[in-house]
């Protein structure tokens, strides 16, 4: 590391794109230090004679690793401590995995002190369905790890669920909700020991998550936040060991309770409520954590915009997305996976649908929670469209897990109880050539409409 500091260099560890990474990267490059971009396409480590070099080169690191949608988190994690160990990292890898666990996240804040809902994990199907009363009519059943409100489902108190979705945990928590026409919870971007922003997000109609991905609505809630929240907001950050983090909080009946601690929540959300982005924040605080000095009045002059354009350190040549992409087939086996367990069946690839379709009988079997809305479908020569319910559905396709909303159907008169839509196939190129049933006996080779989902 360098003595001047205007020689600094702020590496920010994110092996995909995203707005928050770009934002940041542009905000420590306003500030007047350099960046980098440690991914894929830039990123080496030698080991030579006994002495460890970094290329590129930097001062600290800001960890942006999705370790949820990564297809081997452990490498990811065994990435990002390696890293650790030879700069100086915000959000360090044991804690941001700590966060990723929403248990684990839960256990933390409890013997914290913090109030959290309560919750039960068990290993067995047997131990996790015991005792389910004491949850209420309706509790909450998500996966240890996930991401924008996938791997989560309100059930029944006698709905029996599975200790397992795919290869993840889950577990059970309770329910809380204080409106009953609307729910909505509180998010708090906390950096360092400022709070800077937070929002109250409200779920779409006909659903009870209100992230942001999934359609919910915002609102600032800034001038509204009381030192109570707050302060709760950056002790559950404090004590999960993060050093950036948007901290849900929901309230109660009997008061407010902290559902999770996110590390690498996103900005887009944030800025819609507030007109704020946390991307110069963090910048300051990476900059100021290696020695560098920064212009206060200009972190908030930057935060007025959330500049996610293309950082001056990327790659200007990257590997292209096709040469990365899985290939899957025309009919390829999968794992669908709902609260009560999962089943491999054989699935048909339909570029043509916009959404993943199952038999109603699979559904049942295996647990795809309770039906989210009633969408209406445009297929063939129905041009007045067909009503069909919607559900969670978890897909498994090679080694990769998949939470959609897929719509249920009787499928008993086509050969394959699923239908893989573009918004599981967008991830994989599709080899049409490619059969899992080619071996196959009786198989009648059938053919669908096309469809798609009317607005």
């Amino acid at each position: 590391m360098t003595d001047e500091t205007d020689d600094i260099t702020v590496g920010v560890l994110s092996l995909h794109n995203s707005k928050e990474t770009k934002a940041i990267l542009n905000a420590v490059d306003d500030l007047g230090y350099g960046t980098e971009w440690l991914r894929a396409e830039t990123l080496s480590v030698d080991i030579d004679d006994g002495e460890v070099t970094l290329d590129p080169d930097v001062d600290i690191i800001v960890n942006r690793l999705l370790l949820s949608k990564e297809e081997q988190p452990a490498e990811a994690l065994g990435l990002a401590t390696m890293l650790d160990r030879m700069r100086p990292m915000l959000n360090h890898p044991m804690e941001t995995m700590t966060a990723m666990h929403k248990f684990a996240t839960g256990t933390a804040l409890a013997n914290a002190g913090l109030p959290v809902p309560d919750a039960y994990m068990a290993l067995s199907a047997e131990g996790l369905n015991a005792d389910r009363e004491k949850f209420g009519e309706e509790v909450v059943y998500k996966t240890a790890i996930g991401t924008h409100g996938g791997g989560t489902w309100k059930v029944s108190a006698d709905d029996p669920v599975n200790p397992m979705v795919g290869s993840r945990q889950a577990f059970l928590q309770r329910f809380i909700d204080h409106d009953e026409e609307r729910h909505s919870d509180l998010r708090i971007y906390t950096v360092g020991e400022k709070v800077v922003g937070a929002m109250n997000r409200y779920a779409p109609e006909g659903e009870w998550r209100t992230n942001v991905a999934l359609g919910g609505d915002v609102e600032d809630a800034g001038d509204a936040l009381t030192d109570e929240v707050a302060t709760m907001a950056k002790h559950a950050a404090d004590v999960v060991g993060l050093d950036y983090a948007g901290v849900d909080i929901v309230e109660g009946e009997d008061g407010y309770y902290i559902l999770e601690v996110n590390p690498t929540a996103g900005f887009k959300g944030l800025f819609k409520a507030t007109g704020r982005s946390p991307a110069p924040f963090i910048a300051r605080l990476a900059i100021e954590h290696a020695g560098g000095e920064v212009d206060q009045e200009r972190v908030y002059e930057l935060a007025a915009t959330l500049d996610d354009s293309r950082p001056a350190c990327m790659p200007r040549e990257p590997t292209q997305k096709y040469e990365e992409t899985t290939a899957i087939g025309y009919i390829e086996e999968v794992v669908a996976m709902g609260t009560r367990g999962s089943k491999t069946v054989l699935a048909k690839s339909d570029t043509g649908a916009t959404r993943t379709s199952i038999d109603a009988r699979l559904a049942a079997e295996i647990g795809t929670g309770p039906i989210k809305d009633i969408v209406k479908i445009k297929s063939g020569s129905v041009k007045s469209g067909r009503s069909r319910p919607v559900v969670d559905l978890v897909v498994g396709i090679s080694g990769r897990q998949h939470t959609v909303t897929a719509s249920i159907e009787d499928r008993s008169h086509m050969d394959y109880p699923l239908l893989l839509g573009r918004d599981i196939l967008q991830h994989y190129h599709v080899d049409v050539r490619r059969r899992a049933d080619e071996d196959a006996e009786g198989v009648s080779g059938e053919s669908e409409e096309e469809e798609d989902y009317l607005e």
